[in-house]
């Protein structure tokens, strides 16, 4: 007999826990532990897990069409399209939506090379962007550690983050696009600086090229912010999401600018499952909840308090923004994952061995900031 998951293809490296229900921000096992989760799975359940609202949109849609292509009209879809462009930055009006954040930065990539007939990309060191073949070629260090096609699909130039001189001198007449996030997640939630971001747009403005902001991570609320575009107040030209867009369900989304969705025409994109009728009103669910429950005051807020209440016991110093969090502490960031989640909290890592990193639900309270400080009181001697 097989041993549990002997079929699956165990890429990831798995801690011990399983979790069969989740409710608000807690997990639940099996054997009823429950487990504060601050990690949202990996920013994905910005609405904790089983909301009612979301629930029930994404019930009530489910028995009432399931599916439907993409080449026929959705009310749903139309709805959900124009509930994101109004939380997005007003200059990108249009809409198209995909499964994932790699899909949907291969799209925009795709968009920028075809718009301006360039055939270069800045990308940012420490950067991530994906693993397919364009969005993985952006993201730094993947061709000598994972990228596994034979070449790249364009020339891509990597500059260091915060280095506004490396990035001017960078971007000239045959780049055809920036992308950046303005919080790198994988890197331990580096937060960009406002002068670098600002930078760029003046930059890609002054030779044609095209700004992207991969908010794959960033977007939905997670900053504070509907986006970190707003946060940072840059206007792209192209602008990429997904993680928490569907609160839990895959989804993802380019929003670009009137002008380049005018030189799009039928079959210029395409995608199966994207913005199907499940998805598009857990989009709409999501996105009206975020509103309706003040829930960017809230991170803005428990945001402050964690930076303010958790410097303690290995913890160091913050990076990041609102939600997206990255606290360095002194020993090994996995150890101190591992002991938090022995006191039932769950955390994650990152590229940094040295940053904790946090992702929660955006419903988050000063009760649940309070037991993480307590915990990470307790490690203050503890050995690890």
């Amino acid at each position: 007999m097989r041993k549990a998951g002997a079929h699956l293809d165990e890429v990831y490296a798995l801690l011990d826990y399983e979790p069969v229900k989740g409710q608000g921000v807690y997990l639940e096992d099996a054997a009823g532990r429950r487990v504060l989760d601050l990690y949202g799975g990996h920013a994905v359940a910005v609405l904790g897990h089983g909301h009612p609202r979301l629930v029930n949109a994404i019930t009530r849609q489910a028995e009432q069409l399931l599916f439907q292509t993409n080449a026929v009209r959705l009310k749903i879809r139309d709805a959900a399209a124009e509930r994101l462009a109004s939380f997005a930055p007003a200059s990108l009006e249009r809409v198209f939506f995909v499964n994932s954040g790699a899909e949907a930065n291969e799209n925009a990539l795709r968009i920028a090379l075809r718009a301006t007939g360039r055939d270069k990309v800045v990308a940012i060191e420490h950067g991530f962007h994906g693993r397919s073949a364009a969005a993985a070629s952006v993201t730094w260090g993947s061709e000598k550690s994972w990228y596994g096609f034979p070449r790249r699909p364009m020339d891509v130039s990597f500059v260091p983050r915060d280095d506004i001189a490396a990035l001017k001198a960078a971007i000239d007449a045959d780049t055809a696009a920036v992308i950046l996030e303005p919080v790198q997640g994988l890197a331990g939630a580096y937060d960009l600086s406002s002068a670098f971001m600002q930078a760029a747009r003046s930059a890609t403005t002054a030779v044609g090229a095209l700004l992207i902001l991969d908010e794959v991570q960033t977007g939905i609320g997670r900053l504070g912010e509907p986006f970190g575009a707003q946060l940072f107040d840059v206007e792209p030209d192209l602008l990429t999401t997904a993680k928490g867009l569907a609160g839990g369900l895959p989804a993802g989304a380019v929003l670009m600018r009137n002008e380049l969705a005018r030189e799009l025409g039928p079959g210029a994109l395409g995608t199966t499952f994207g913005g199907g009728p499940v998805i598009a009103a857990a989009i709409l669910a999501v996105l009206e909840t975020i509103e309706e429950e003040n829930l960017l005051a809230r991170v803005r807020e428990v945001s402050a308090e964690i930076r303010s209440r958790c410097g303690i016991g290995p913890v160091q110093a913050f990076q990041g923004a609102g939600l997206l969090l990255g606290l360095k502490t002194a020993r090994p960031a996995a150890a101190v994952r591992d002991a938090l989640l022995e006191r039932d909290i769950l955390t994650g890592t990152s590229a940094d061995p040295n940053i904790l990193r946090l992702l929660p639900p955006l419903i988050l309270t000063s009760e649940h900031v309070a037991r993480l400080a307590e915990a990470l009181g307790d490690l203050e001697n503890a050995p690890l």
